[in-house]
């Protein structure tokens, strides 16, 4: 869920996109320009992974919307998006592996060996001290994530009693709670009328008969042996959809209606969901995504300048995705 307000008509957002990109950028610009490396890989790396983890998990803000427009469960949608999402991600730390291997080339080998030697002798970090609340914080996203797998509970019950558990540890003061509870209402209010909004949206649409009307305008076109590979077209017409469009009129306006010409082939919603989150790498790096402007202006990069970098791999990526999809079952071509 991206969080400049009204760039991209994304109305519920969090703010994860540009935290993260604040975070890995503060993290490694320095280096990059230290070494002389083009800062053009890190946004292109950066946009990769978001989109791939922010825009799969069902508390990012594609899927949020998927699995709300889709009256889905949040884990049936997502334990079936972990090994896709896991074998992308080794993807991009291919790419980025393997830019890093171009880009050696470029560097000053004098310039490397003295900063390898400040970094040796710490001298080019100041040392962080793990306490222990790290650790803990550490632990309690683990086994929350294990317990979200393995769906001992529900994913909001679970991600509440999370949440109380790290307030407790972490803040001491009930002051102190308090206002970390009144600073974050601010994100998660908006996130709760999208979710009630969406319903009314699609509720409309569906007893109204629009949606089926449009779906089966789509199917008339569709020949009638074409229909078990509609999870697959999702997934590609996700791609340029998700590039050019806002998260809002994608995921509200057409993933409904092919999810209701799947279910004329008796293909479930949580795949169409599953196929529409792949077009989120591509999302994060068109001009509707509005933590990409911030990127941006961290790295001091144009956006055309940046999408001829980037696109080359996020389409690489994104296919990649898609093949992993397939292949381990989250989509079905059967």
């Amino acid at each position: 869920m991206e969080d400049v307000a009204g760039a991209e008509g994304d109305s519920a957002d969090d703010g994860d996109g540009t935290t993260s990109y604040m975070i890995v950028c503060s993290a490694f610009l320095p280096i990059y320009r230290r070494l002389g490396m083009d800062p053009l890989i890190l946004a292109t790396l950066a946009a990769m992974a978001l989109g791939t983890i922010s825009g799969t998990t069902p508390w990012g803000g594609a899927a949020t919307r998927g699995i709300s427009v889709l009256h889905l469960n949040a884990s049936e949608y997502f334990v079936h998006m972990i090994g896709p999402m896991a074998l992308t991600s080794l993807a991009i730390i291919a790419v980025a592996y393997w830019l890093g291997l171009r880009e050696r080339h470029k560097i000053d080998g004098e310039k490397l060996a003295a900063y390898k030697l400040e970094i040796a002798s710490g001298e080019a970090f100041e040392p962080v001290k793990a306490d222990w609340r790290m650790w803990f914080n550490a632990a309690l996203t683990l086994v929350l994530m294990v317990l979200l797998i393995m769906e001992v509970a529900d994913l909001l019950v679970l991600f509440m009693v999370a949440f109380v558990i790290a307030l407790l540890v972490n803040i001491r003061s009930i002051g102190d709670q308090q206002d970390l509870i009144k600073r974050q209402a601010a994100n998660a209010v908006p996130v709760m009328i999208l979710v009630l909004a969406a319903g009314v949206f699609t509720g409309i649409m569906t007893d109204s008969g629009m949606i089926k009307a449009m779906a089966d305008a789509a199917l008339s076109i569709v020949p009638e042996s074409w229909g078990n590979v509609i999870p697959l077209f999702t997934a590609v017409l996700a791609l340029p959809l998700g590039f050019f469009m806002s998260n809002d009129g994608y995921w509200f306006g057409v993933v409904p209606v092919l999810a209701e010409s799947a279910a004329h082939y008796g293909i479930p919603a949580n795949e169409i969901a599953r196929a529409g989150a792949i077009g989120q790498i591509l999302h994060m790096m068109g001009p509707t995504s509005a933590p990409l402007w911030v990127l941006l202006g961290l790295v001091k990069a144009e956006l055309g300048d940046f999408q001829r970098h980037a696109l080359r791999w996020g389409v690489l990526v994104s296919l990649a995705y898609i093949l992993f999809a397939i292949v381990t079952g989250a989509i079905s071509i059967t």
